[in-house]
């Protein structure tokens, strides 16, 4: 083989080495990134008493630094992937609350305006690269597309799992149920059907927002309100805990995935 296209080979398989191999174990880590997000957001702004906007700028402010940190970095860090990733979920989970709560758009309106957000996201992303695969995340202009489309996500998957629990007075339980079953629904398309798994990833990156905002409100909301009376800041140290131990316990590799 010459030695220029051994080394654009080379480059090549390196412009993925900060993406994650997306496996079972990905999906676990993210759904307990997501719960933390719920119970770390709650933590700051309700228990902690500082309020939305005030938690939305700390959380904020603690995004764009990991996401800065992750953009310059030269491969792959699991751990810097993940609090990434835990970053965009708990200024997900203020934003939300603030843009529901705060400003009175409610859980339906919140939805729709974060739907559509993200949807612009996505085109932008797909009309400036021709693809939204996260194959193609390999420049800091494309890594951008990929952190803000995933922040937009987080946040309209705290919206949903508000919407559902609440507004729809499903409880806890039952919304935990209706996304976990999406979920096994959008895991058997990419299985056994021809659906674009670039699609399907996204949906799936979608639902487990909303199944982390159930299960972290089934941990920390009353048990008058159907939820377990945890303290938010055991239950985060505790998920916590439990990210640390997943990423030494399963060492996650850097992937190149179907851009199908």
């Amino acid at each position: 083989m010459p030695a220029t296209t051994h080394h654009a080979d080379t480059a090549i398989e390196g412009r993925f080495s900060k993406v994650p191999q997306v496996t079972l174990v990905f999906w676990f880590i993210k759904i307990l990134c997501t719960t933390l997000g719920e119970t770390g957001g709650d933590a700051v702004t309700m228990s902690m008493n500082l309020g939305y906007l005030v938690g939305t700028a700390i959380f904020a402010a603690l995004f764009f630094i990991a996401v800065a940190a992750q953009i310059t970095a030269k491969k792959f860090h699991p751990f810097l992937y993940w609090i990434t990733i835990i970053a965009t979920t708990t200024v997900g989970t203020t934003m939300a609350d603030f843009a529901d709560r705060s400003l009175g758009v409610g859980y339906a309106g919140g939805s729709l305006t974060l739907l559509v957000l993200l949807m612009a996201s996505l085109g932008v992303w797909y009309w400036s690269q021709g693809s939204i695969s996260v194959s193609t995340v390999s420049t800091p202009k494309v890594e951008m597309f990929y952190w803000v489309t995933i922040m937009f996500s987080q946040t309209l998957g705290t919206a949903l799992g508000d919407w559902t629990a609440d507004s729809m007075d499903l409880g806890y339980g039952w919304a935990a149920v209706i996304f976990g079953s999406l979920l096994a629904i959008v895991a058997a398309c990419h299985f056994w059907t021809k659906i674009s798994k670039t699609a399907l990833f996204w949906v799936a990156f979608i639902l487990t927002r909303p199944l982390g905002a159930v299960v972290g409100d089934f941990l920390d909301k009353p048990l008058a309100q159907g939820g377990l009376n945890l303290s938010r800041f055991i239950a985060s140290g505790s998920l916590v805990v439990l990210v640390i131990a997943s990423i030494l316990l399963f060492p996650q590799r850097a992937g190149k995935h179907s851009a199908r």
